[in-house]
């Protein structure tokens, strides 16, 4: 049904972009107060841009300078502030070919639920299907809230941003992309849709999984959380995530990474003369940097790319830097060269009070909660994300780690201009809608006019939904298909042109419409029949059934389980007739189902109910607990991670790890376990998400921080697991 109805209401987002500040070492720099730069209403803007000449890894050139960030791929540099939109896109897509892979557009399904405790995505995407949640915890107050995704669950002040007023979204970035896991075998909700043998790496597997999150945040309409004021922060590993999280979705108002260490901020061209944890040692730790990103760990002058451009890809959006000078594994020099670099971009496009380094801090404890922060974090969160504040950025870099970009660069900052258009095009025509089915539309109006001579250079697509219109697509010409709609939904939508200069015209008028059930296939398949166990042990069952039919083909299976008479859920999916479920818990009952879905998204009636009782196991067993440092300085070090493995036949659900820390040593903190202390003799219990292992299986999320006298070079010893 499509029906053109007149605008109810009209919005405008004005971006008030603030003036350059200097930059200076340790101390506040103080700039007149402006409007932050509000969010993008689509994950990357600058996905119509036309990219050409991206250079093949045998040809690059050898340099040890940073890259100009102004300069194209085709050798020409950039004139105007309008041109930093496909400027970025190259700078997007060389990041994406050499450092961390490609991260996947919107899959054709995105949905889940919003509520004041938690969100659940459902993804799917070629046939292939994938879920995870995460909690929510709000401020106090009635909201709608602003929310900053945590990932990891350590190292942010959770606290600090409740208190501001932000809600705290728990990201567990493991549902989505696995520690542990061999390059050609990743593991997580994101491989499940694009393949174990993926390329991309886990930081950008990370990023995808934060972007689906605000997918369905854009859905929810905003009565809880609000999609379009969305920050992002973790600390370490989770820090480099946060980074890589903010840089590649603009949707994101405010990005806030802590310690990121190496394949975090620092530049990769510093670390190997700063002695930060070296290139080698991070792309082979974790497969946390995309596959192609190898062949550059001893050689990162050779990188047309540095994460100098990976910060100005957030520009002019909030960036909070937050680093440690008292630990050089983490490459704090280098991380300061990075935000320098990435500063004069924010400066160059006017807002160069959006940024904030500060690694002036008194306290070196990894991942520790600092009071230094804590002002400029709220501060940060009531400029970007609340709208209430205007707090400039500044740049405190301490002393002991203080890097220098002109000893990096040959290139200089240009006046980047306005273009001097301020008129924006006329209003486009009214959409049409035509080509409806359960996942797309295709709409079509009348062109608009450039009126100030910049050009025209497009069309933005907005859902009208309450309190905020998510931005469903960009296009070139006056029509477009958009794609990964939900069935049986009625969608409102209008465009609004924009030209050269970055203005935008008004409203046009709604078009109206509602796909379908399910689009031209409406049959579902029929359902599985004479669903089956069979080999069941203490940790698994094997399933088997017999084939459903369909008119138009049957692309594969989804497996449901309930543990006792708990409720069914999605547990995996099979593309042929058996289906092998491992990792169960022993002597406990299980009820399976299977469910058949077609082409089109069908999904048949449930399978007869088969259940099962696994044989019973050991809750205790062999095991072993092997320590990793990931990093140390003088006066303490990170485990990270300790490796528990069930080196029994059988499965163990639980276990506990003990060892002796070394006369003068104070655990300061761990995660992804229950801890005590006593004395020097530490107890680590595993946590309920980490305490079932299959024989064989190991768990890597465990770890703990330590300090220690200074000149000691002592480790924790006497790790036993029982």
């Amino acid at each position: 049904m499509i029906i053109s109805l007149a605008r109810s209401k009209t919005r405008s987002r004005v971006v008030a972009l603030a003036v350059a500040a200097a930059l200076s070492v340790a101390g506040t720099v103080t700039v007149t107060a402006t409007e932050a730069a509000a969010a993008a209403g689509v994950e990357n803007e600058g996905a119509d841009c036309a990219v050409a000449g991206l250079p093949d890894a045998g040809s690059l050139p050898t340099d040890s300078r940073l890259p100009d960030p102004f300069r194209k791929l085709d050798g020409t540099r950039i004139a105007a502030k309008a041109d930093w939109r496909c400027r970025r896109e190259e700078i997007k897509r060389l990041a994406e070919k050499f450092v961390y892979g490609e991260k996947p557009v919107k899959p054709s399904s995105v949905t889940g639920t919003v509520s004041r405790t938690g969100i659940t995505v459902n993804v799917s995407h070629n046939g292939r299907s994938s879920s995870f949640s995460a909690s929510v915890e709000l401020p106090s107050g009635t909201g709608p809230f602003p929310a900053v995704v945590v990932l990891g669950g350590f190292g942010a002040d959770t606290a600090a941003i409740r208190a501001a007023g932000a809600a705290v979204i728990s990201y567990d970035p493991y549902a989505v992309g696995r520690e542990g896991t061999p390059r050609n075998n990743k593991q997580g909700a994101f491989y499940s849709i694009y393949g174990s043998s993926s390329s991309t790496g886990l930081l950008l597997a990370w990023a995808w999984g934060v972007s689906r999150i605000i997918d369905v945040l854009e859905q929810s309409g905003g009565s809880i959380l609000k999609a379009d004021a969305t920050g992002v922060t973790g600390c370490s590993r989770f820090g480099k995530g946060a980074f890589v999280t903010g840089a590649f979705d603009q949707r994101i108002a405010l990005t806030m990474p802590i310690e990121s260490g190496s394949a975090g901020v620092p530049i990769f061209r510093g670390i190997p003369g700063e002695g930060a944890q070296s290139l080698s040692s991070a792309y082979g730790e974790q497969p946390w940097l995309g596959d192609a990103f190898g062949s550059f760990t001893g050689s990162p002058a050779r990188l047309p790319v540095d994460t100098h451009e990976i910060v100005a890809m957030v520009a002019p959006r909030g960036l909070f830097i937050m680093d440690n000078p008292h630990i050089a594994n983490l490459g704090p020099r280098s991380a300061s060269v990075a935000a320098l670099g990435g500063a004069e971009v924010y400066k160059a496009l006017g807002a160069g009070e959006n940024i904030t380094y500060w690694s002036d801090v008194q306290d070196g404890s990894h991942c520790a909660s600092r009071a230094e922060w804590r002002t400029p974090l709220q501060q940060n969160i009531q400029k970007h994300l609340l709208k209430t504040g205007s707090a400039p950025g500044a740049m405190r870099i301490s002393s002991r780690a203080s890097g220098n970009l002109a000893e990096w660069r040959n290139w200089t900052t240009p006046a980047l201009g306005d273009s001097g258009d301020t008129t924006a095009p006329s209003t486009p025509g009214t959409p049409a809608a035509s080509g409806v089915t359960a996942t797309s539309a295709t709409l079509t109006w009348a062109a608009s006019t450039d009126q100030g001579g910049s050009g025209l250079a497009g069309y933005n697509v907005y859902r009208e939904q309450g309190a905020t219109d998510p931005q469903l697509g960009q296009s070139t010409t006056s029509s477009i298909t958009l794609t990964g709609l939900t069935a049986n939904t009625r969608y409102q939508v209008y465009v609004r042109a924009r030209d050269g200069a970055g203005n935008l015209s008004g409203d046009s008028q709604p078009v109206t419409f509602t796909t379908t059930t399910t689009g031209g296939d409406t049959s579902p398949p029929t359902a599985p029949a004479g669903l089956a166990a069979s080999g069941t042990t203490s940790t698994g069952t094997s399933l088997s059934w017999t084939a459903s039919t369909d008119d138009n083909g049957v692309t594969g299976y989804d497996i449901l389980r309930a543990a006792g008479a708990g409720a069914f859920s999605q547990v995996g999916t099979s593309a042929t007739t058996t289906y092998a479920d491992t990792g169960l818990t022993p002597s406990t009952a299980y009820r399976y189902q299977v469910r058949a879905r077609d082409a089109a998204g069908n999904l048949s009636p449930v399978s007869n109910t088969a259940e099962v009782t696994t044989q019973p196991g050991s809750s205790t067993g062999g095991c072993t607990a092997v320590p990793t440092v990931q990093t140390q300085w003088a006066t303490g070090y990170v485990i990270q991670p300790l490796t528990v493995t069930n080196t029994g036949t059988s499965a163990i659900t639980g276990w506990t790890v003990t060892f002796t820390l070394p006369a003068g040593h104070t655990l300061t903190g761990s995660w992804n376990g229950t801890t005590t202390v006593s004395g020097q003799t530490v107890t680590i219990r595993n946590t309920g998400h980490n305490g079932t292992l299959a024989p064989g299986a190991a768990t890597t999320s465990v770890g703990f921080q330590a300090t220690r006298p200074n000149g000691s070079t002592a480790l924790p010893s006497g790790y036993t697991c029982a």
